[in-house]
């Protein structure tokens, strides 16, 4: 464990724009740690009083159902953050955050952060902004859990992956979640999401190219999955 640097804090967009002195602050209010793959960043019900900031690796906020199912709910990438509830109302963690990979993470005091935000209250607005966000991001994901057709569910998480900004009628995703990460986030099995996927593949509507990397062959027909107006 060590502390954070200036220049790793501006790393992050949320404090790009901060004074020196409020940066060094933070600093002496952060920490940064190493965590193993799977390891536990974050506990659910627990007062963390922290803003986790991403440097490397991947997260992921996961809950569990009544009868013990993990069930995903958001990723965090390099340069992202969560755990920004805190800031408003001290209240405890709603989700546990573990490590997908191994990941380096800056553990900021939420105490720090608003009292630097009091001199700059663009902070505030970033963290609401996002946090109103991963408030829409968590509804979707919620809502994907009550559709009873697990094709439609597994296609329209990979929809939910496409960036807003696509154009053509094919794409690739980066990046792409590993069955079993799609598993938890649909509450299901890590061969279910095997077999839909491979009946994608047989249709030409996806190609897998690596271990991450996934080419959508035709956006068309995969909208019509998703909207429920095709079935393979």
């Amino acid at each position: 464990m060590m502390l954070a640097t200036p220049d790793l804090l501006r790393k992050f967009s949320l404090f790009q724009n901060l004074p020196e002195k409020d940066l060094n602050y933070l600093c002496s209010k952060s920490t940064v740690e190493r965590h193993s793959r799977r390891s536990l960043i974050f506990k659910a019900g627990v007062r963390e009083n922290r803003v986790c900031m991403l440097f490397e690796g991947r997260l992921q906020g996961v809950d569990f159902t009544i009868d013990g199912r993990e069930v995903g709910l958001y990723f965090v990438e390099p340069g992202d953050y969560c755990g920004e509830l805190c800031v408003f109302d001290e209240g405890a963690q709603t989700e546990h955050l573990i490590a997908l990979n191994v990941s380096v993470v800056v553990l900021v005091s939420t105490e720090a952060i608003r009292r630097v935000a009091q001199e700059n209250p663009e902070i505030i607005l970033s963290l609401g902004t996002k946090l109103a966000s991963r408030v829409r991001q968590m509804a979707t994901q919620r809502s994907l859990l009550s559709l009873p057709n697990v094709l439609q569910r597994v296609c329209t998480q990979l929809w939910l992956l496409i960036p807003d900004s696509h154009t053509g009628d094919r794409i690739e995703i980066d990046n792409l979640p590993t069955h079993m990460e799609i598993a938890i986030m649909l509450n299901l099995s890590r061969e279910t999401i095997t077999r839909v996927f491979q009946q994608l593949q047989r249709a030409d509507i996806v190609y897998r190219r690596g271990q991450s990397k996934l080419s959508i062959e035709d956006l068309a027909r995969l909208k019509q999955i998703v909207e429920g107006s095709y079935q393979l």
